[in-house]
């Protein structure tokens, strides 16, 4: 089965800066890839070249075997749905109005919503757990509950390819692993960046390790998160080991002792 996207010697440039340098990858259909990396290594870029949201980048993105500039914005609609760091000003809309906002690339200007639109909907909120807040206003809910919104807004918008941008950014730990776990049960194609190593490590099953605009590791988190590796990208003393409820690879930094290298690591 071909790759659902393939990327190929991918660059972008902001300036005469290099963001993006050489990247290559094939994701498949139901993966949930975790790209990680310092701040500044290219993480948020590669998610809008992916969403062709970067102009004049080199090299090629392809979605189902055809380059993504050739697809409109509204046919990456239906196939691409976004989830941002920060939810956008929405005024006073209801959790029903944004949840319903998953809905538009189907529709047309005028069109009216039908039965079985408001079904769709409905199903979105009891699926992230949600159905008993729909007439309240999104403003004030907590940062879970609005990521929580606006994956429903996704799952009507019946995208093929979730894509989020530091899901679990300002969420309390009650909250990341709620929105995570929920990712992980969707059973549709995931690509986020992640910040917190250990939660990429637990919940994705397969991570990217970007440093400086490079692709420096790709494939399972027990594969990519090695201590030598991360203490170079990172540039702090690393050590590792394996969760006993889990089963899952986790990582502590340190900042090095005297006379010890920053470099240095335990794999």
């Amino acid at each position: 089965m071909p790759a659902l996207i393939k990327l190929d010697k991918l660059n972008w440039s902001a300036g005469d800066k290099h963001i993006l340098k050489d990247i290559s990858f094939e994701l498949n259909k139901g993966e949930i890839l975790g790209i990680i990396g310092p701040n500044g290594a290219g993480k948020t870029s590669l998610l809008n070249c992916l969403l062709n949201q970067q102009k004049a980048f080199t090299g090629s993105v392809r979605f189902k075997g055809k380059n993504i500039t050739g697809y409109s914005p509204r046919e990456l609609a239906k196939s691409f749905a976004l989830v941002a760091q920060k939810a956008a000003p929405v005024f006073n809309l209801s959790v029903f109005d944004i949840v319903r906002m998953g809905l538009l690339p189907h529709k047309n200007l005028f069109s009216l919503d039908n039965d079985f639109d408001k079904h769709q909907i409905e199903l979105a909120l009891d699926k992230v757990g949600l159905a008993d807040k729909r007439h309240d206003s999104f403003h004030i809910l907590s940062g879970g509950e609005q990521q929580r919104v606006l994956i429903a807004r996704a799952l009507v918008q019946k995208a093929e390819i979730l894509v989020l941008d530091e899901p679990t950014n300002h969420l309390d730990v009650y909250y990341q692993h709620q929105i995570l776990a929920l990712l992980q049960g969707l059973k549709i194609t995931v690509i986020m960046t992640v910040h917190d190593l250990n939660l990429a490590a637990q919940y994705c099953r397969r991570l990217l390790l970007l440093d400086q605009g490079q692709l420096i590791a790709d494939g399972a988190p027990e594969n990519v998160l090695s201590s030598s590796r991360l203490s170079k990208v990172f540039r702090l003393p690393c050590q590792q080991d394996t969760d006993p409820l889990t089963g899952k690879i986790r990582v502590y930094f340190h900042l090095p002792r005297r006379g010890q290298d920053a470099g240095e690591g335990r794999a």
